[in-house]
């Protein structure tokens, strides 16, 4: 059903209220199903997400060495039920249909499955067409048509209904009256779009339903926090509403997305939704669908504006379509809805709207001021509110423009309850800091100092490591940037402009940096946080050298204000990874692009349909859960005990039976004999035979360390995970016993691995595998300006340095940038610079883990 409304008049100041229905929902086939059963007991369940084990003083320590101080006044269950997944299932059980109908078996069903996913209807015609799929296949369905009537008679999500909104412009036409234009909302009710995510088994195990307080100790000094829950809002807010209520904080993202052709635009506007009940990590991954489409907004250019209304004219026509596609969130938000959650337990819901747009004005600094260390009061939605009022029926308060207002009397969150829009727009990690104060502004004014030339030679000279881009032609030469790119430049950014830039420049650089990464930890913790503000609070007190070297006039960059907005934000609503705008990114190939190119690229309602018709769930994959007591919500977790990195080697040697010779030329190892002469006397003293020129040796091409999760930097597996393998010729070798997670740099010492080798049996049986290394010296006292520590290669009488040491003394991978001085030596080049250097900085931002090994106590 297609339902017509007009707009607000977007020109003329007043705003103008008008009644609308709500449309039906489109594209839904109701299935019939039964009762949930009305237990009136009313049990407290509190969120369980770990194993726990009761403290005396109330705190729980759970197998991830966290305690927790629970809320046990918050998510109460009131009775049992069933999911959407469950009903259908018994429906199926009812009607005596096969667990994969409408389709005939497993295989008919993934093949359903692949082609909805990947084909538009052109091309499932054609392959439904081929002979070899008519007279091999026997499918249930023929062609497109009847394949589609069979995806037809599957559950559904929340349908789509249209609005069209009539917009009066300022523009009159030949005859004199005012131009008019009309624009589609499309949208979904996201208080049902809850109900999906809520109640999806897919999520039982990474669901919260009440706040808790997460500490490193047991006394409660070292708070921890990331999830949503473990901040500060979830709390706060679970103070002002009854006894046992449940939160789900609404977590709203939009941006527009361009597209070749979309009914006379060439963009469009998804509106996402998910909620901080789930866990991030969850979150994150797309394919997940734990952030749902719920809405198009109109991504109409308004031409029947003059160029200088038009702009305003936007901003009250997007608050008026956003009002229209929220408008359940008010009812749900005032009077709570009852909700069957992942768990089968019906829990009573307060919505609390937590929105996000492009702009972001969280506080009231002065324009001018933006680019200052102040810490100015924050906005407030009910004196915004107010202020808009008395603007709208004729006064002028002045408090209009010193705030900066814009003439948009009814903002889309006014009248929701709960919602403080001005908290709630959270940390923006790509746009802000990958793009905006990195990408932006700080390689763009080392540039300046430095020169192009300069900066693309560094670049080259990056010696290379496994995963890290290797710009061979620099960055001036790269045609299309994403967060990956601005990403991989971080890694290296500090390394290779020392010696190139002033000092307090190089300070400059590194605080950002600082900030970036303490900014993307997964888990965030008081002593973290105070790292991250005082990064931020170094950049401030160096910023004006850039003034003296005449690169910036001034600092008033909103992107680089948003910093001063972290700390609280992450402090109220948990680590900023988990409302990273990268995800809305992706989801744009996926409810955007994709849709777009298997419709008939003219009508959203063909193309909504094709959406529609995507496995948003799939009942199917929840059989191995439905055997399971629904009480349970401890997720399969790693064993309490740490565990310890493993060495693996392939299990046949790339090159077998290498001469003595060949090791010294082809791998550079000169000093391979005396080094194992060396370790035979030591770990084989009773060995008669001195190896010579005449031995051959297996050797090997890499080595595959699997470490266990840092969980600061990455996300918890279920159980053990191996890693990527690595391929590597800079380590960190263990020069003491010391536990297997590198924590620190204490106790470890970098050197060049050459070569990876067995044993052979005339030196007697030895099962463990070796590597000849060459070591640098020990960690010297890091840069004054940089922080990065230095190293050298070590020598002795003049020779490299070198040992044969035991495989498994090899604690990881690390990464060294060569001193390259005012001007980079132009011989260096990536594949020789650890051959043509002598001195080093120890990367520390090779990646997270390695950052937090360096400056996290």
């Amino acid at each position: 059903m297609i339902e017509e409304v007009e707009a607000e008049n977007l020109d003329d100041a007043p705003d103008v209220d008008f009644p609308h229905q709500d449309a039906a929902p489109g594209h839904v086939h109701p299935r019939p199903s039964p009762d949930t059963d009305n237990n009136p007991a009313l049990s407290k369940t509190r969120r369980v997400t770990v194993e726990e084990v009761e403290d005396e003083d109330g705190m729980s320590f759970t197998n991830n060495g966290r305690y927790f101080e629970p809320r046990t006044d918050a998510g109460w269950a009131l009775h049992e039920g069933e999911t959407s997944f469950e009903k259908y299932r018994t429906y199926q059980e009812e009607e005596g249909e096969d667990p994969w109908s409408p389709f005939e078996d497993e295989e008919e069903w993934d093949l359903a499955h692949w082609l909805v996913k990947n084909l538009g209807q052109t091309r499932t015609e054609e392959f439904l067409k081929l002979p070899i799929t008519q007279n091999r296949s026997k499918l249930s369905f023929h062609n497109n048509r009847s394949f589609l009537q069979h995806v037809d008679k599957l559950p559904r999500g929340p349908g789509w209904s249209c609005k069209k909104v009539t917009v009066r412009g300022n523009c009159e036409d030949e005859k004199g009256e005012m131009l008019q234009e009309e624009v589609e909302l499309w949208s979904r009710d996201p208080v049902e779009c809850v109900k999906e995510l809520i109640g999806n088994p897919a999520f039982k195990e990474h669901m919260a339903y009440s706040p808790a307080k997460a500490y490193a100790d047991r006394a409660g000094q070292h708070r921890v926090i990331d999830e949503m829950w473990t901040a500060d809002w979830w709390g706060e807010k679970q103070n002002t509403l009854p006894e046992g209520a449940t939160i789900a904080p609404i977590i709203l993202s939009s941006d527009k997305t361009s597209l070749s052709q979309f009914r006379g635009d060439k963009s469009a506007w998804p509106v996402y939704m998910s909620i901080g009940n789930i866990a991030k990590a969850k979150r994150r991954q797309a394919s997940a669908r734990a952030t749902v489409l719920i809405g198009y907004l109109p991504a109409s250019k308004l031409d029947c504006f003059t160029p200088d209304a038009r702009s305003l004219a936007g901003y009250r026509l997007f608050h008026h379509c956003m009002a229209l596609l929220l408008q359940p969130l008010i009812g749900a938000g005032n009077d709570g809805v009852e909700m069957v959650c992942a768990d089968s337990w019906v829990r009573p819901y307060c919505l609390v709207s937590c929105c996000k747009e492009n702009r972001c004005p969280k506080c009231l600094v002065a324009a001018n001021e933006r680019g200052d260390a102040l810490n100015s009061a924050m906005r407030d939605p009910e004196s915004t509110k107010e202020i808009l009022h008395k603007r709208k029926i004729g006064q002028h308060p002045p408090e209009f423009e010193a705030n900066g207002l814009r003439a948009v009397y009814k903002p889309f969150w006014a009248d929701l309850p709960h919602a403080d829009i001005f908290l709630a727009f959270t940390p923006d990690l790509l746009h802000q800091l990958h793009k905006g104060v990195f990408k932006d502004h700080l390689v763009k004014w080392c540039i300046n100092i430095i020169g192009e030339d300069e900066m693309d030679a560094r670049f080259k000279a990056i010696p290379n490591y496994p995963g890290l881009r290797h710009f061979k032609k620099g960055i001036s030469s790269v045609k299309q940037w994403t967060g990956r790119e601005h990403k991989e430049m971080q890694r290296v950014f500090v390394g290779l402009l020392s010696g190139a830039v002033p000092s307090r420049v190089l300070v400059v650089a590194r605080s950002i940096l600082d900030f970036s990464y303490y900014a993307q930890l997964h888990i965030q913790t008081t002593e973290s946080l105070e790292a991250l503000q005082t990064a931020l609070t170094v950049f401030h007190a160096n910023k004006d050298i850039l003034k003296e070297l005449a690169v910036r006039e001034h600092f008033n960059i909103p992107k680089l204000h948003q910093l001063s907005h972290y700390v609280q934000s992450i402090t109220l609503f948990g680590a900023a990874d988990g409302f990273n705008t990268e995800l809305p990114e992706r989801l744009h190939i996926d409810f955007a692009k994709d849709s777009y190119r298997a419709s008939n690229k003219r009508d959203y309602d063909a193309y909504l349909d094709w959406l529609s018709q995507q496995p948003h769930s799939n009942p199917h994959d929840f059989d191995a859960d439905s055997d399971t007591d629904s009480e349970s919500e401890t997720p399969n977790l790693p064993a309490a005990e740490p565990l310890q990195a493993t060495h693996v080697l392939a299990k046949v040697p790339a090159h077998p039976h290498q001469s003595v010779q060949t090791i010294i030329t082809a791998h550079g190892a000169t000093e391979f004999l005396l080094a194992l002469q060396l370790f035979l006397l030591k770990n084989l003293p009773h060995n008669t035979i001195v190896p010579g020129l005449q031995d051959q040796f297996d050797l090997y091409r890499q080595v595959v360390i699997v470490t266990p999760p840092d969980l600061r930097v990455s996300d918890l597996p279920s159980g053990r995970k191996p890693g990527t393998p690595a391929q590597f010729d800079m380590a960190l070798i263990a020069d003491r016993p010391r536990s297997s997670h590198l924590h620190t740099l204490e106790g470890v010492r970098v050197a060049q691995v050459r070569a990876i080798f067995t044993l052979p049996h005339q030196f007697g049986a030895y099962s463990r595998a070796l590597a000849y290394v060459e070591w640098f010296t020990p960690f010297k006292p890091p840069d004054p300006s940089s922080r990065m520590r230095q190293v050298s290669r070590s020598t002795r009488q003049l020779r490299r340095n070198a040992a044969v040491i035991h495989v498994d003394e090899i604690v990881r991978p690390c990464h060294l940038i060569p001193r390259m001085g005012q001007s980079v030596d132009l011989r260096l080049r990536s594949g020789n610079a650890y051959e043509v250097a002598n001195d080093f900085y120890f990367n520390e931002f090779i990646d997270g883990e390695m950052f937090c090994a360096c400056v996290i106590k």
